[in-house]
């Protein structure tokens, strides 16, 4: 397996934004990623970006970046092209990725950049290999199984380190228990959207 497929070979990433919808406005104003190469973290990629207007003082304190923190930040459109480097030939990994994809699909679309790899959500894989967690939400799995965190929530770098802990710890448990020599990034999602009841015998079947 070349590490390019494999699921412990990737980049975790985060954005923290104006709100919820890039089609009614909304633009990213951080992001964070971890790149990670059979399991250790080999790159990091952080930095603010000037969405071109004001954030509001619900998103100010919800993420603990104020619009005097942006106003000497660089403009997305500068460093979505930085990004679009650091991700090229990638495969992506986030949690409750929907969100993130739906941001760097029209922040890169913005630019006239792309990015080749897949994306794989953390959540949902969660859901189905911690069915018993409390819920799903990125802090409540950090402490349900006790990944090590400095406390920090809601910041783009911070959220894609636990992020990456929890995705190589599932990656690495799921081998382990399942006897498998590696796991394909294809195979995580697929895992995805495979009925939680079924999981262990989809995993048992990659063993053989």
């Amino acid at each position: 397996m070349g590490t390019a497929e494999s699921a412990d070979s990737v980049v975790v990433l985060d954005f923290e934004t104006t709100g919820l919808s890039p089609g009614q406005g909304d633009r990213a104003i951080e992001i964070g990623a971890v790149k990670l190469h059979q399991g250790q973290v080999v790159d990091r990629f952080q930095q603010l970006m000037n969405p071109g207007f004001r954030v509001s003082g619900f998103i100010e304190s919800y993420t603990g970046i104020s619009n005097a923190m942006l106003s000497g930040a660089p403009g997305c459109g500068e460093v979505m092209d930085q990004f679009a480097d650091f991700i090229a030939g990638a495969n992506l990994v986030a949690h409750n990725a929907s969100f993130d994809q739906r941001f760097l699909d029209a922040e890169l679309a913005a630019i006239g950049r792309d990015y080749q790899g897949g994306f794989a959500c953390s959540m949902l894989i969660a859901r189905r290999w911690y069915p018993q967690a409390p819920n799903h939400k990125l802090g409540s799995l950090v402490a349900y199984r006790q990944i090590e965190n400095d406390g920090v929530f809601h910041r783009a770098l911070a959220d894609s380190e636990m992020t990456a802990r929890l995705w190589v710890m599932m990656v690495n448990e799921m081998q382990q228990q399942h006897r498998l020599a590696g796991l394909h990034f294809s195979q995580l999602q697929k895992l995805a959207k495979t009925p939680k009841a079924k999981v262990d015998h989809y995993l048992a079947s990659l063993a053989r």
